[in-house]
């Protein structure tokens, strides 16, 4: 693994200064390039100017989009370890592939303003999930769509039918990661920050899960203006079709409102969220006596778990000519009711957006920091053998458009596990490579 980690590094390196010929930089300030006499320089431009690595198929790819059928696909590679403390110092090696067809059945003769989203997923490779003691993962993408398996999965099989140009109704299989959507913090763990704590709000990944089947409606209130209702299988069933599943552990219902702000003359979002669950979950405050076979007091049991959330991003400074391009804050928050919840309260807030560095607007970088608080729920034996605190981190990344379909990203993290006896602060450091195929 390492040495195919070394082969698509060496072939990125050598990609770069074509990148870089391409870009209308220069050392002396941002005039255009002029290509000398080789014949070379034809293919590199047209390489730089690729949206995706395998380009346009011959005009096959934009024929399907006229008619209504689009591919995005994408693998992520990344290559990141415990440099300092932690439970386990060590670099592992893993990745993500990522394909999704959208079909306009409009477009193809078939019923108006019916959409179709299919999403395959799989992992491979190693993840550090267990190496920095802490309960959200540093390397999210490395680990979806299911932990310690290379398997494809298909995680969206999702039709949404429009009644009108601001309301539709949808219903299939879907992922909820693209749910509490944020300009500067989400990403799904390839594109911005790479730890759980800045993709998605972690408050909600005890009783809301991954992938499963499920209906709502969206309300477009506005541009940039949204309401959304789900109502979800409380099971996870990433690995299967769900169908054997449905509801048969409850039901799961959220509502989601985004609005567009503008203050400070700027682009912003405000989004308000809540969640509420009725599957059965193990209490974490327990009577020890249950631990011991055929004792007299039975497990205790929460019969529902419930959590309201909030995030916002503001730009700062936007580009005169894109107003969708700039930097600016962005934070999240949420409280939970604590049990079976091991997270009571979230907090995080932070820096992104395109890089202010001269000629180096395609680039990207954040700076963000969170803390989860753990609640005081928990039971005297699991308090007594697993000592637990407020969980705290940070993370750096910057990501370099080397071309307009690959990036790579530098990313450092420090962060204070919740556990405090499953190892000490950790630093970790990592490599992420995205290629737009």
């Amino acid at each position: 693994m390492a040495h195919s980690f070394t082969k698509i590094i060496s072939a990125v390196v050598l990609m770069v200064p074509a990148s870089l010929l391409a870009q209308d930089c220069t050392l002396q300030g941002c005039g255009p390039v002029e290509c000398g006499p080789i014949e070379s320089c034809n293919w590199l431009s047209d390489l730089s100017e690729r949206e995706s690595l395998t380009g346009v198929w011959g005009g096959l790819r934009p024929h399907l989009a006229e008619s209504g059928v689009t591919f995005e696909a994408d693998v992520t590679q990344l290559y990141q370890g415990v440099a300092h403390g932690g439970r386990r110092e060590r670099f592992r090696y893993g990745g993500h592939g990522d394909y999704v067809t959208n079909i306009n059945f409009g477009k193809m003769g078939g019923p108006e303003g019916l959409l179709l989203k299919v999403r395959a997923e799989h992992r491979f490779g190693e993840t550090i999930s267990g190496d920095t003691g802490a309960f959200l993962p540093a390397g999210l993408t490395a680990d979806l769509p299911v932990l310690d398996s290379d398997e494809v999965y298909l995680t969206n099989v999702l039709f949404t039918q429009f009644l009108s140009e601001t309301s539709a109704v949808f219903f299939g299989k879907l992922d909820t990661l693209d749910g509490d959507l944020n300009a500067f913090a989400h990403g799904r763990g390839k594109d911005q920050f790479l730890n759980a704590g800045f993709v998605a709000n972690p408050a909600l990944l005890r009783f809301v899960p991954y992938s499963t089947l499920g209906a709502g409606f969206v309300q477009i209130l506005g541009p940039e203006d949204m309401l959304t209702f789900s109502v979800l299988n409380a099971t996870d069933t990433t690995a299967t079709s769900g169908f054997d599943e449905l509801f048969n552990d409850g039901v799961v219902l959220n509502a989601e409102g985004r609005f567009r702000t503008d203050f400070f003359e700027r682009p912003g979002h405000q989004l308000f969220g809540a969640a509420w669950g009725n599957r059965e979950f193990t209490a974490l405050q327990q009577n020890p006596r249950f631990l011991i076979p055929g004792g007299p007091v039975p497990i205790s049991r929460k019969d529902d778990s419930w959590a309201l959330y909030y995030n916002f991003d503001q730009f700062l400074v936007t580009d005169s000519d894109d107003p969708t391009r700039g930097w600016g804050l962005f934070g999240r928050a949420a409280i939970t009711d604590g049990n079976p919840n091991p997270i009571e309260w979230f907090l995080s807030l932070g820096i992104g957006g395109n890089s202010p560095l001269p000629c180096r607007g395609e680039d990207t970088f954040g700076l963000g920091w969170f803390v989860n608080g753990v609640t005081d729920e928990f039971g005297p034996v699991t308090t007594a053998l697993l000592p637990l605190d407020d969980g705290h981190g940070v993370e750096l990344f910057y990501n370099i458009a080397a071309t307009k379909f690959i990036h790579i990203t530098t990313d450092l993290q420090v962060i204070e596990p919740s556990a405090r006896n499953r190892g000490n602060t950790a630093v970790v450091a990592g490599l992420r490579v995205k290629i737009d195929l």
